[in-house]
C-alpha cells in the first residue's frame, strides 16, 4: 500500500513539473529560439568597415546591442534575402560574427536615425528586425566619425 502512494506521489510530481515547468528552464528554452538574442562579447568579433572594433569599444557595442528593444520583425519572402543582406543604402552596417560551439551567426547591424535594422543570417536562413536604441545610434555616428 505504501509503494502505491509513493509511486502515486512521484507520478504527480513529474506530472505537476511537466505542465508548468520552473521559470528558469521555460526562459532557457525561449532563449534558444529567440530572433535577438543575448550576445557575450567573449564568443563575438565586430567589424565596422573591414575594421575590428577594440576590446573596450566591443563590450560597449554589445552591451547596447543587449539592451536594445525589439520593435518589429521585418518578413522577407523567398528570393528577396540578397535584398535584405546586402541593401541599396550608404549606410555602412556594423557586422557581428558570433562563434560559439556549434553555432555561427551574422548579425549585419544598420543604424538609422529613428531605428536600428538588423539583419540575421545563419546557416542558409535570413532574418530582419529593427530595434529601438538611442545608444546603438549615438555609437554608430561616433564610430564613423572617428574613422
Amino acid at each position: 500500500m505504501t509503494w502505491i502512494t509513493v509511486l502515486l506521489i512521484v507520478i504527480s510530481i513529474i506530472f505537476k513539473f511537466l505542465m508548468s515547468p520552473p521559470s528558469a528552464v521555460v526562459g532557457w528554452v525561449v532563449s534558444k529560439f529567440a530572433l535577438h538574442p543575448k550576445l557575450d562579447s567573449k564568443d563575438i568579433t565586430v567589424t565596422f568597415n573591414g575594421m575590428h572594433l577594440e576590446e573596450e569599444e566591443k563590450i560597449r557595442f554589445t552591451d547596447f546591442f543587449n539592451e536594445a528593444l525589439f520593435l518589429e520583425r521585418n518578413h522577407i519572402f523567398p528570393g528577396n534575402e540578397k535584398f535584405f543582406l546586402h541593401p541599396e543604402t550608404n549606410v555602412i552596417p556594423f557586422v557581428i560574427n558570433v562563434k560559439s560551439r556549434n553555432k555561427e551567426m551574422n548579425f549585419f547591424v544598420y543604424s538609422h536615425d529613428d531605428q536600428v535594422d538588423v539583419v540575421k543570417q545563419w546557416k542558409k536562413k535570413v532574418a530582419s528586425y529593427s530595434l529601438s536604441s538611442d545608444n546603438l545610434g549615438k555609437f554608430s555616428i561616433l564610430s564613423i566619425i572617428n574613422v
